[in-house]
Parts: structure tokens; sequence; C-alpha cells
């Protein structure tokens, strides 16, 4: 694993996307700052400070694209989950990928492929978490309720680079598992945190808003909503 620490910087994606022929393998890009952090759909993250993370790990797991590499956002999400557990908050995934406490958004990801015509070059998986951002900053986004480690930890809060440490631990750890068996690996985990589960929710897809009750994240990512008389499989969308 080697790591490109950078000080200011458009995006950290963008950044890997562009170097991404010189970049090896499992390499970790972290930016004290970042100007034009993106999200899912090319939502804006907005930055609230130096203390908190902006990171993207370049991955070259193969020479061609594989389906399960999709779900590695999802991954991601439970390895933030099990780290913010450390310090015993009870942290939820909101689907595909939202961490969130309390209802509050603490972390947001964003996986992309890059390809060089119909070759696969690799992905870039970047992460931003709101370590240190205190409670005016937060305050900042007016889109939505965020939080940060530091307003809802009792204890100390850990420095970014002991909290990124902690999660490249942890997402290490089980990487090679789940590229050979894909979410099934992480079903159980992903959705004993995903609490949206069994509730009726609405969800806003780029046509339009479907509603159900949400029976399961299958074996594949995909959200199955219960609707009247039938089941509704979705790959992408938000739930509201």
């Amino acid at each position: 694993m080697d790591f490109i620490t950078l000080e200011e910087v458009d995006s950290t994606n963008l950044y890997a996307k562009r170097k991404l022929e010189f970049i090896s393998d499992r390499t970790v890009i972290s930016a004290k700052k970042q100007t034009c952090g993106r999200g899912r759909l090319n939502r804006k993250w907005v930055d609230l400070g130096e203390g908190n993370l902006f990171v993207s790990i370049v991955l070259k797991p193969s020479d061609l694209f594989e389906q399960k590499y999709s779900n590695l956002t999802q991954y991601l999400s439970v390895c933030i989950c099990r780290t913010l557990e450390i310090y015993s908050l009870q942290p939820e995934i909101k689907w595909p990928n939202d961490v969130q406490i309390n209802g509050k958004k603490i972390a947001g990801i964003l996986c992309e492929t890059v390809m060089q015509g119909t070759s696969f070059k690799g992905l870039v998986l970047g992460f931003g978490i709101n370590i240190s951002a205190s409670k005016n900053s937060v305050l900042q986004v007016a889109d939505k309720e965020v939080t940060s480690l530091a307003l809802e930890i009792k204890s100390s809060c850990p420095s970014k680079e002991v909290f990124l440490d902690k999660l490249l631990s942890i997402f290490w750890e089980d990487y090679d598992n789940f590229l050979k068996e894909g979410f099934i690996y992480i079903k159980e985990d992903y959705s004993k945190r995903a609490r949206f589960l069994g509730k009726k929710i609405r969800v806003c897809l780029q046509d339009g808003i479907v509603e159900g009750v949400a029976s399961e994240v299958d074996d594949f990512g995909a959200l199955v909503l219960d609707e009247k008389d039938k089941n509704i499989v979705l790959t992408i969308g938000d739930i509201l």
C-alpha cells in the first residue's frame, strides 16, 4: 500500500483519474483541502475543514471489469460503520452507501470506473468523512443534516490520521475475500445496519419516485421494494 498526501486538490478522485496510469494498485490518496469534492449523482461534497478526511483509494483488481466491483462502495460503507463502532457509536447505512448517525450523514462514498476505450484500467474509490467538523461548520450544509465524529463521540475525538489508519486496516482485512465473493460476502453485515429494511420508503429515481416496503437488499446489493402485488428491484436511486 502506497500513500500520496496532497496539500490542496480539486478532488482526490479527479487527481487519481488524471494520474491513474502512473499510480500503483492499492494507493491511498489524501488531501488536507479539497475545493471541488463530489458525491453520487454529481452532488457537491462540502469541505468542512482540514481536520476531516478527503481520501481516494486506487484499485486495479484485474484486467477485466467484474460486476461485483460495483458493490465496493457498499463494502466500504460497512468498513466505515465498523470503524465508527470502535468509538461506541451506532452508525446506519442509507442505501446504497451513505453512512449516518442518528439520521445525520457523516460519510459519503463515490466509486468511479476508469476505462480506456473498451479496456478496464481500474477503479477510484473516494470517500469523505467528517471527523472534527464543528457544530457551526456542519450548518454550512443546507440541503441535508450532517454530523461529525467530534459531535457524536463522548470521549476525545481521534485525529483523522488515527481514524484513517483504523479504517484502512479494516478495509484491507476482508478486501480479497470480498473480491472473490462480491456483495453476498458482506450481505449480513450490511443488512443489519440498514435500518430502513421492513419500512415503507420512497425512492427517487431519474424518472420519478417509487414507494413500497423495503423487503431486502439482495445478493447483488440491489434494493427490493414490495409494492402491492409485485417486487421492484432497484440498482440506483436515493431514499427520501
